[in-house]
């Protein structure tokens, strides 16, 4: 064995080049790619070609960041921000939203338009006029994330300022995420909205359907693994702890064995409602009256009336004084 460069080799000469090792196998590739094209002709596999782009996860992300340094100015956008130019700044990022909105969201209608062989002639001028549509509401949006900021300050007594919570809390990012989506989905825009809060579960652990309609001064404390259904309601001042999922309890489907897709599902829950970490609300015909107080651990498929507290019996412990030796 020769020893060279700190490494050993064989004498007789039967080390090879390496090169030639590997192409014997790379020569081959060319019957992966022709197998794979054989495939795509396979109604049961799934293939996106021979048309226009699909909406993106990154372009969808991209978005939302420009959402939020519309809605909270001067906390996102990594340089400073004084009176002189903020005009400047809000007007260069009202107009950038717009633009990339606008073509994500024709993306978006075009894909949709595509996938039931329809017409689509008017998708890009759909996709301007809704864009434009989603930012007459911008406004709006600012006010009732700012009440759902306070409601996580005043929720909290852990947290030190506004902007702790703006800048720190993962329930104020899937809120704002969500709120952005569910703007969209009332908009009818397809696709994105999803894609927009499947980024926000990815990044903070929070599952909300753009779908679910969600009141003001809405509070997520901790927040990993809380889950909200596309058909829930949620009331003003509701707060909501990790672990919760206000889920379907069952699935209806029609004469021929297809989901029921339209009914309502998910429970609803009345102003003032809190429920406490690790709970389960299932059911679209489950109401949990304002006011009231669901503990933690607990799995509920009935209405709760108003002004009601529900508490699981405490479990039995069993302590035992350890044994030290030598005593």
């Amino acid at each position: 064995m020769t020893i060279k460069y700190g490494l050993e080799f064989p004498k007789d000469g039967t080390c090879k080049d390496e090169r030639s090792e590997t192409n014997k196998y790379r020569i081959n590739l060319p019957q992966v790619v022709d197998q794979l094209i054989k495939s795509c002709s396979n109604e049961n596999c799934f293939e996106h070609i021979n048309t226009d782009p699909l909406p993106s996860r990154q372009r969808a992300a991209d978005i939302i960041e420009c959402c939020r340094n519309i809605l909270f100015p001067g906390y996102f956008n990594g340089h400073g921000m004084d009176q002189v130019s903020f005009s400047y700044q809000l007007g260069v990022a009202v107009s950038k939203l717009y633009d990339k909105l606008a073509a994500e969201i024709t993306y978006s209608i075009r894909h949709e338009c595509i996938r039931y062989n329809q017409s689509c002639l008017h998708c890009d001028e759909q996709g301007k006029k809704k864009a434009f549509e989603f930012m007459l509401s911008l406004t709006d949006l600012r006010h009732i994330l700012a009440t759902d900021v306070k409601a996580a300050y005043e929720g909290d007594p852990a947290v030190t300022s506004y902007d702790e919570v703006i800048f720190c809390y993962p329930g104020i990012q899937a809120i704002t995420i969500y709120r952005i989506a569910h703007l969209l989905y009332d908009l009818e825009v397809p696709i994105l909205p999803r894609i927009m809060t499947e980024y926000a579960h990815s990044q903070t652990g929070i599952d909300i359907h753009p779908g679910a309609h969600i009141g003001e001064s809405f509070f997520i404390d901790h927040g990993t693994g809380v889950v909200i259904g596309q058909t829930t309601t949620i009331g003003k001042r509701v707060k909501l702890y990790q672990g919760v999922t206000l889920g379907a309890l069952a699935f209806k489907r029609d004469e021929a064995g297809k989901l029921d897709r339209k009914s309502k599902r998910h429970p609803t829950l009345e102003d003032d409602v809190t429920v406490y970490a690790g709970s389960t609300i299932l059911g679209g015909d489950t109401e949990i009256g304002g006011r009231s107080i669901i503990g933690g651990n607990t799995w509920l498929t009935s209405s709760i009336p108003a002004d009601t507290k529900v508490l699981l019996n405490p479990p039995e412990l069993i302590m035992k004084k350890k044994e030290v030796k030598g005593e």
